[in-house]
């Protein structure tokens, strides 16, 4: 399956971007969507990938700079990386793991040094795999279980 990644620039990928989540999160989860879309999405970079045909596939957010500094503890050079989905007829490609290597490099790109996720417990095992480590308790976000994770860029 051919799939390209790209940051989200224009309103029709943004578009797309909202698509995926609210397959994936709202309908999909059950997310209600006043959780799903938050104020970091206008200040967030969104990473898109769409298939051949144009269709979206996968979504994916990096906060940083102030915003991260807040989510993080206050953590200098981390930045964050959320609301990562994939539609269900692309899962099981390794598309996921493309999404968070380019979230990694745009993290990179904006001088951080770690990336934390807070990774829905039923996905560690997906994030371990690329490195990922878990720390701290469970909690709940949303009504679903999850942990922080964090990875040395």
């Amino acid at each position: 399956m051919a799939v390209a990644i790209r940051v989200a620039e224009s309103e029709d990928d943004l578009t797309a971007v909202w698509a995926v989540r609210r397959a994936v999160f709202v309908e999909e989860q059950e997310i209600p969507a006043e959780l799903e879309y938050d104020e970091y999405d206008a200040t967030s970079l969104h990473v898109l990938a769409v298939g051949e045909d144009g269709a979206p596939l996968g979504t994916a957010r990096l906060i940083s700079g102030a915003e991260a500094l807040t989510l993080t503890g206050g953590i200098a050079g981390r930045v964050l990386l959320g609301r990562l989905a994939v539609v269900p007829a692309a899962r099981g490609t390794g598309l996921g793991a493309r999404l968070v290597r380019a979230v990694e490099d745009l993290g990179r790109e904006h001088g951080a040094t770690e990336l934390e996720l807070h990774a829905q417990v039923q996905a560690l095992g997906f994030y371990e795999r690329l490195g990922y480590a878990a720390h701290g308790p469970e909690y709940d976000d949303a009504g679903i279980p999850h942990r922080t994770m964090t990875r040395v860029l």
